[in-house]
């Protein structure tokens, strides 16, 4: 019989894609408590979702990167986001590293637990021969649809400053489905508005595309 690994046949959702509704089972920093979640409980909730892979607990680049972006969950949580992040690791696992990493203190959003790669290998980060998952950011509107990716190899860390400005901007064109944020946009900045107008002349908006 042949293992899971090989039995296993990745096939990574596409950008504009509905996503597979997982069940999982986490650790919740908030109310130090085990809770089983779905990825469903979000669209029906009307919520945007953030889903942050990481390669392992007890690691080096992966606290900081779980407290850079524990430190805009307020935030984001504002604007109707909600961040889950999922390693390999075990749920005893989340728990004891919380208790351990000081990074960790001021993480509350929920640690899922993916021991056998289903999910980090559907968002096509699992790495086999490791048993891990890359640094993996995907972005799903409260369709279920995929709308944002990033993917780092293990050794660079992410930029949550960088997440929570396209969040404002994926939040903004949800909202204003005929305008399109350029490069760099910041709320309250300019935005395109599609049209025989603008095409061959989008020098003229970019000089003047802050208020």
């Amino acid at each position: 019989m042949q293992d899971n690994d090989e039995n296993r046949k990745s096939c990574p959702v596409g950008l504009g894609q509905r996503i597979k509704d997982f069940t999982f089972s986490t650790y919740n920093p908030g109310s130090d408590s085990f809770e089983e979640h779905s990825f469903s409980e979000y669209s029906l909730s009307g919520k945007w979702l953030v889903i942050y892979f990481y390669p392992a607990d007890f690691t080096f680049v992966c606290p900081t990167e779980l407290a850079d972006i524990g430190g805009y969950y307020k935030q984001l949580r504002k604007m109707g986001v909600e961040v889950l992040s999922i390693s390999t690791d075990s749920k005893f696992s989340h728990l004891a590293w919380c208790k351990a990493e000081k990074l960790l203190q001021e993480v509350n959003f929920l640690m899922a637990s993916d021991t056998t790669g289903e999910i980090a290998d559907f968002f096509g980060v699992y790495d086999k021969e490791a048993g891990t998952a890359l640094r993996g950011t995907f972005i799903i509107n409260p369709d279920s649809i995929l709308v944002g990716t990033e993917v780092n190899y293990y050794n660079v860390g992410r930029n949550a400053a960088e997440l929570v400005r396209k969040m404002r901007a994926y939040v903004y064109v949800d909202q204003h489905p005929h305008q399109a944020c350029p490069a760099a946009w910041e709320e309250g900045e300019g935005v395109l508005t599609p049209s025989e107008d603008l095409v061959g002349r989008v020098a003229d908006f970019w000089v003047n595309r802050r208020r």
